[in-house]
């Protein structure tokens, strides 16, 4: 009897082979969970605040009892503001929910384009527009082929497309994503999109960057 594919995601598939934790502190398993759920609350407040600002990753460290968080955006001026006025208060604000020190520290992500969580999110934008996912799946794969800095991209959008009764899939690949190559480094995302009139659209979207033979723990 055929068995049923094992979906994996891909990110977490390669941690300790070419990728590493997002979340970098150890603790004993009293304290575990209660600093899981404070790093999904701290992903959360970030997102959910600095959405215009293009939120690619987010990268959580913790020592002596202080949270060390490091945001990458495509708009770094949304996130620090005047004299770092808009850091300070987002860093209340996370202070406050999780009762912790922390300290904030903002990067910018030179191309966007080929970074998967940020190119989910523009095309799930468009398809809330109700822009035809074709063409905003064409434009993401066009601008990822232009920075010459990627082997291959792989976007999928399900749901019921164009206001269709049956849900459908649309996909559009260029170049090669070896999902099963441990060496390769593939950065996966996945965004759900809220369209008027056809409910619910899951973007799905590979891009690989390339063999990769390790990872800093940095």
């Amino acid at each position: 009897m055929a068995r049923g594919a094992h979906k994996v995601n891909p990110v977490a598939f390669r941690i300790g082979v070419n990728t590493t934790w997002n979340s970098k502190w150890y603790l004993d398993k009293k304290s575990y969970v209660k600093n899981l759920l404070s790093d999904l609350k701290i992903k959360k407040i970030i997102n959910d605040r600095l959405k215009a600002a293009g939120v690619g990753n987010i990268i959580i460290k913790r020592v002596n009892n202080k949270a060390y968080i490091d945001i990458y955006v495509v708009r770094p001026g949304m996130v620090i503001g005047r004299d770092g006025e808009r850091r300070d208060r987002l860093k209340e604000e996370i202070q406050k929910t999780i009762k912790q020190e922390v300290e904030i520290k903002v990067f910018e992500i030179k191309h966007p384009e080929i970074v998967a969580k940020i190119v989910a999110e523009t095309i799930a934008l468009q398809c809330e527009k109700r822009i035809n996912p074709k063409v905003a799946m064409a434009k993401a794969v066009e601008a990822a082929k232009e920075t010459g800095l990627i082997k291959g991209i792989d976007i999928w959008v399900s749901g019921r497309i164009k206001g269709a009764e049956m849900a459908r899939r649309e996909t559009l690949k260029w170049g090669t994503v070896p999902r099963h190559s441990l060496r390769a480094d593939i950065d996966y995302a996945f965004v759900e999109a809220q369209v008027p009139g056809s409910g619910k659209h899951g973007i799905k979207v590979w891009i690989n960057k390339g063999e990769k033979s390790g990872y800093s723990i940095d």
